[in-house]
C-alpha cells in the first residue's frame, strides 16, 4: 500500500504536511522500515555532547524530539489500532509540549532513547503487518475529524520524515 491510495476525506488538513513528505514510490512498510533505520542511524551519529542542544531558548533539545518521534509514534499506533479494530469511540488529540516535559528526555541516554524507538517501531510494524486492507480502510474519529487506519499509519512515517528534515536544518 502506497500513500497515493490515501483521499483527503481519511484525514483532517492539519495532517497533510505529514501525509506529504510520504514518498510516493515507496510502501507503508517499506517506510516504516527505512526509517527505523534511518532514525537510528541519524541519532546514534550524534555527538553526546549535543544531545541536549536547542537551537533557541524554549526550543526542545534533540533529545526531546527524539522522544517526542517516540510518543507520537505511540499515540498514532494506538489510534491505528483502534480505529482498525472499529472501535468509534472519539479519541482525543494530544498535548505534545506537555508531553515532552513529562518525559524527562534529556536525562536518558541516546541508548535507552533508541531502545525505546525500536521498541515502539517494532510493535507499530507488527500491528501493519497484521492488517488488512478492510482493517485499513476503517474510519474512525481522532480531534473531532475523520481518520483512516492507514492514514494514521501514513502519518507515523510522515511525522518521523519531518522532524528529521527540521533537525537537519535547525541543530545542525
Amino acid at each position: 500500500m502506497k500513500v497515493s491510495i490515501l483521499e483527503p476525506k481519511e484525514y483532517h488538513s492539519y495532517y497533510k504536511t505529514y501525509i506529504d513528505k510520504v514518498p510516493e514510490h515507496i510502501s507503508l512498510l517499506e517506510g516504516l522500515e527505512k526509517g527505523n533505520l534511518d532514525v537510528i542511524s541519524f541519532f546514534e551519529s550524534i555527538p553526546e555532547a549535543k544531545l541536549n542542544y536547542s537551537y533557541a531558548e524554549g526550543k526542545w533539545t534533540i533529545k526531546e524530539v527524539f522522544q517526542h518521534m517516540v510518543d507520537t509514534e505511540r499515540v498514532l499506533y494506538y489510534r491505528c489500532f483502534t480505529i482498525a479494530r472499529g472501535d468509534k469511540s472519539a479519541l482525543p488529540g494530544f498535548e505534545q509540549d506537555d508531553y515532552v516535559s513529562a518525559s524527562k528526555a534529556n536525562a536518558k541516554s541516546i541508548t535507552d532513547l533508541v531502545t525505546e524507538y525500536l521498541a515502539v517501531r517494532n510493535n507499530t510494524i507488527t500491528l501493519i503487518k497484521s492488517l488488512d486492507n478492510s482493517d485499513f480502510t476503517c474510519i474512525g474519529t481522532v480531534s473531532g475529524g475523520a481518520m483512516s487506519a492507514r492514514a494514521t499509519a501514513f502519518i507515523i512515517v510522515g511525522h518521523e520524515l519531518h522532524h528529521l528534515e527540521v533537525l537537519e536544518r535547525l541543530y545542525f
